[in-house]
């Protein structure tokens, strides 16, 4: 049984002052548990085992059926001879979870009992390993529902038809969740590591012909000294470039860790079998011909990824270019890249192969050192998430590049990304930005969500991570981050030696949100007291085209040191007389004693292109043929810095009661089925998590609209209502400012005769008040299959398609995420008073917006739910018209699982 110490015998006190004894449960309590069960009203009956009709004989069975480990329990007694009040039991449903279920009489439900209980499992589970309860409750169960909102835990429900599923961790504090999250990290980074840091390779498919693909990655695993035994197989040949081969992998004499294939597609699963009999720890499938080859290839690579998992070997690939380690105790080059890169500090993954050699090559070219490259493939096993693990804690890797054309799981790359980013900057090109939603979208923010790769911007806004548009400027971006530190802030100063280049430099840093700064008057002097009188010693800073070498290197040391500059642009046209490795030898001196430690950058517009000066050497400085790229590098840069200044989002906290009142109002109405809310339904769930909604009157004809509006007070606004009825203002179904019983009458026949007219029947009709002025917004809210729930604000009313001023998050969206979000619109502005307007209450605005998130984020059963217009006055945001569309989500958790009852019959 359960330690004493876990589930001890104790008496507690009740809400009503009374008292009760619970003790452990046991298997000789039947006759106790039949007894409660018999005292129990129909109702609670039904509540509780989900149906009326229980056979309690076989019930009380079951619900003593414990063994003190993976399922145990507690019974509440009250009185001498002892009368059970409420029982409690935790079944285990699989490692680390279990089914929590209640029964209490009908007389002591709400006196606490259930809470004492679940607070009691909750430790004794903790302690046995089981780190998260499960539970399915029926929507009417108000008293269990309660229970849950009350317990201090960080729910997670789930509506489905009929039932709410309920999950949360039996550990309250961070550091449960923070332990979880590091065994999840540290298993992810050691399956990266069986990859990049093997002891032995054998390659299958190892060629004596150099051009072939098995014959170049065997000869790069050789020529570049990897660290351990090279085993070639190759059952046709007995020497493979010197080297004994071996018919098989299981004919090899010694261990093998990595096995990298590079045989027809038809072969690899059988060459897959047999690393699994040399129990190989990892296998990186060169070899195309799998899921992106059609049905037949799909099939052979689900069969590869069953023969893996089955034995706990690892996969890169299939259809990749091979893995790479720059380190000196490893020197692995399992590719057939052409060329090697120089040994740094950039972590690299590629999805495409092709590119990928294009990356080796272009990092070597610019000078960029790689501490580890990996080609996924197809990613039908390790990925961008399992890499990101690796590289966190990988002290060689200082920065991490990302060349992605898809996502298999972005919730957890989200989770993964964000904690990197705060160490160490994580650069990213996404393929796709083309068209994201193929259907057709019945509200504004799934059309806007669906019109571009929003989501995908979302994401990185999310984590940190720095997307840029093309390969070339990733290139920029890491030359940057390799070597400088973030700019503090946007103010840059500009050095050159002709005018034209700084006016663009200028232009784009101004574009790109950046300020030109301006240099204070000590600084101005010093300048002016080594350049030529034409030279202009503000900002930017040209020198003039007669400038030194030694001009360029003293004015970079009294440049970088105004307080009032945040980093460094520094440009050279090539004159006559100066030479450009002269001016890079200087411009890398100076860079090298800074008085301040800011982000230098150049520009060196000559036909010869980087001086090899600026990048060799232990100071490195990074140079663009153009005078716009720093601007975008530097204002990346300071997007990171902002980032990571913001507050981490505390994800602890205690659920509002309100989750599993709405979770229970989903439950009820998803019975029907999926389908579009009623306006006083979605109101309701606006209602709950604290959305100020406008009041609305529904009237069944002209005349009870009428006369709404006169209890409403004029002026009013008058809607239509239907099942067809979706874009209103679209279909005419708006009318605005009418201000009598007559006008609201004559206005709802003729709407709805007009309507008619068009096979489309008003159902009923909406009466509002009118607000004056104020400004309108959207606010919705969209639940994308991948990447969870997807936030949207923008201008709203019949403005938001037009105008295309949007922003767009990944749940969850804090206020502070809330509030950049809004920020971000080009028409922010009309929010704190354009051209003399008052300004609104922003910060209800905020509010209403984090809490429309929270709604849908916390209840997957929300498809969509769209607030247009929020009117935002000085007073505060009003919901003018919403909507919101339910369906059953894709169970997330077990529902009904074990319910601990037999139904009679």
């Amino acid at each position: 049984m359960v330690d004493e110490a876990l589930l001890h015998a104790s008496e507690v006190v009740l809400r009503d002052g009374s008292t009760a004894r619970l003790r452990e449960l046991t298997p000789a309590d039947g006759q106790l548990v039949r007894q409660l069960l018999a005292s129990l009203s129909e109702r609670a009956l039904a509540t509780r085992f989900f149906s009326g009709a229980v056979d309690l004989e076989a019930t009380s069975d079951l619900l003593v059926q414990v063994d003190g480990s993976r399922s145990f329990g507690l019974l509440a007694l009250q009185g001498d001879p002892p009368r059970p009040l409420a029982h409690a039991i935790c079944i285990a449903t699989s490692p680390g979870r279990a089914e929590v279920a209640f029964t209490v009489v009908d007389e002591y439900q709400g006196q606490g009992l259930a809470s004492i209980m679940l607070a009691q499992l909750a430790e004794a589970a903790n302690r046995l390993g089981i780190g998260v309860f499960e539970a399915s409750v029926l929507p009417e169960n108000a008293a269990m529902i309660e229970v849950f909102a009350n317990s201090g835990f960080a729910l997670h429900t789930d509506s489905q038809p009929g039932s709410v599923a309920v999950e949360f961790p039996t550990e309250i504090t961070k550091g449960a969740i923070q332990r979880f999250l590091e065994r999840e990290s540290q298993a992810a980074a050691a399956a990266v590591a069986a990859v990049l840091e093997p002891r032995s390779v054998a390659v299958v498919g190892a060629s004596r012909d150099r051009g072939t693909i098995g014959g170049e990655v065997f000869h790069n695993l050789l020529q570049y000294g990897f660290q351990g035994p090279v085993y070639p197989v190759n059952p046709a040949a007995s020497v493979v470039q010197s080297v004994p081969a071996y018919r098989s992998v299981t004919a090899i004499p010694g261990p093998v860790d990595m096995a990298v294939v590079c045989v027809p597609a038809k072969a690899v699963n059988d060459v897959a079998r047999q690393c699994v009999d040399k129990q190989v720890r990892a296998l990186v499938v060169i070899s195309a011909g799998f899921a992106e080859a059609g049905p037949a290839g799909q099939e052979r690579q689900r069969e590869l990824l069953r023969i893996c998992g089955e034995s706990g070997m690892r996969l890169v690939g299939p259809n990749c270019m091979g893995v790479l380690n720059t380190a000196e105790e490893v020197r692995l080059n399992a590719t057939f890249a052409p060329s090697t890169p120089w040994p740094g500090t950039i972590g690299f993954l590629s999805q495409s192969g092709a590119l990928g050699l294009a990356i080796i090559e272009s990092t070597r070219t610019l000078g960029l050192g790689l501490s580890s490259f990996v080609s996924v493939g197809n990613k039908a096993d390790l990925s961008s998430n399992d890499l990101l693990c690796y590289w966190e804690n990988d002290p060689r890797t200082e920065l991490v590049a990302l060349y992605l054309e898809s996502f298999g799981n972005p919730r957890k790359f989200a989770q993964i990304a964000s904690r990197v980013s705060r160490r160490k900057p994580i650069v990213a090109v996404r393929s796709g930005r083309g068209k994201a939603g193929a259907r057709a979208a019945a509200s504004h923010t799934a059309s806007l969500v669906a019109a571009s790769d929003a989501t995908v911007d979302a994401l990185f806004k999310h984590t940190g991570v720095l997307r840029t548009e093309t390969l070339s400027d990733l290139f920029d971006l890491l030359s940057m981050l390799a070597t400088q530190p973030l700019p503090q802030g946007p103010r840059v100063g500009i050095i050159t030696n002709s005018g034209g280049p700084a006016i663009l430099c200028s232009d784009a840093l101004e574009a790109n949100s950046l300020t030109v700064a301006e240099l204070q008057p000590p600084t101005r002097e010093q300048l002016q007291s080594f350049l030529p009188p034409e030279a202009a010693t503000g900002n930017p800073v040209d020198m003039i085209a007669s400038a030194s070498a030694d001009d360029y290197r003293r004015a970079i040391e009294v440049v970088s040191s105004d307080p009032g500059v945040d980093a460094l642009v520094v440009i050279f046209t090539p004159p006559l007389v100066t030479r450009a490795e002269d001016v890079a030898a200087a411009i890398r001196e100076a860079t090298g004693s800074l008085p301040r430690r800011i982000p230098v950058v150049t520009v060196f517009m000559t036909s010869e292109g980087v001086p090899e000066q600026l990048r060799s050497g232990d100071v490195q400085v990074p140079s663009y043929p153009f005078p716009e790229n720093p601007a975008r590098v530097l204002a990346a840069a300071l997007r990171l810095r902002r980032w990571r200044e913001r507050p981490e989002a505390d994800e602890e906290g205690t659920p509002a009661p309100e989750q599993l009142r709405v979770a229970a109002l989903l439950s009820d109405w998803l019975r029907g089925g999926p389908r579009w809310l009623r306006n006083e339904e979605t109101d309701n769930l606006l209602q709950e998590y604290g959305i100020q909604v406008l009041p609305t009157r529904r009237a069944a004809d002209p005349e009870g609209a009428a006369r709404l509006a006169s209890e409403l007070g004029f002026p009013v606004v008058l809607k239509g209502a239907g099942r067809a009825i979706l874009h209103k203002t679209e279909l005419g179904a708006v009318r605005l400012g009418l201000r009598s019983e007559d006008e609201v009458a004559e206005a709802a026949r003729e709407m709805a005769k007009r309507l008619h007219d068009q096979e489309i029947e008003v159902e009923s009709f909406l009466v509002q008040p009118q607000l004056e002025g104020g400004v309108e917004l959207l606010m919705g809210a969209v639940r994308d299959h991948q990447f969870g729930t997807v936030v949207a604000c923008g201008a709203g009313g019949t403005a938001v398609e037009l105008l295309h001023d949007t922003s767009v998050r990944l749940a969850p969206v804090s206020l502070t995420d809330a509030g950049e979000m809004l920020r971000e619109l080009g028409t922010y502005p009309l929010l704190t008073g354009f051209r003399g307007a008052p300004p609104v209450n922003v910060e209800a605005a905020v509010r209403t917006l984090a809490a429309l998130a929270a709604l849908a984020e916390e209840h997957p059963a929300l498809a969509e739910v769209e607030c247009n217009p929020v009117v935002v006055t000085e007073k505060g945001a009003y919901v003018v018209d919403s909507r919101a569309r339910i369906e059953a989500p894709p169970p997330s958790l077990p529902v009904g699982a074990k319910r601990f009852a037999v139904e009679r019959g």
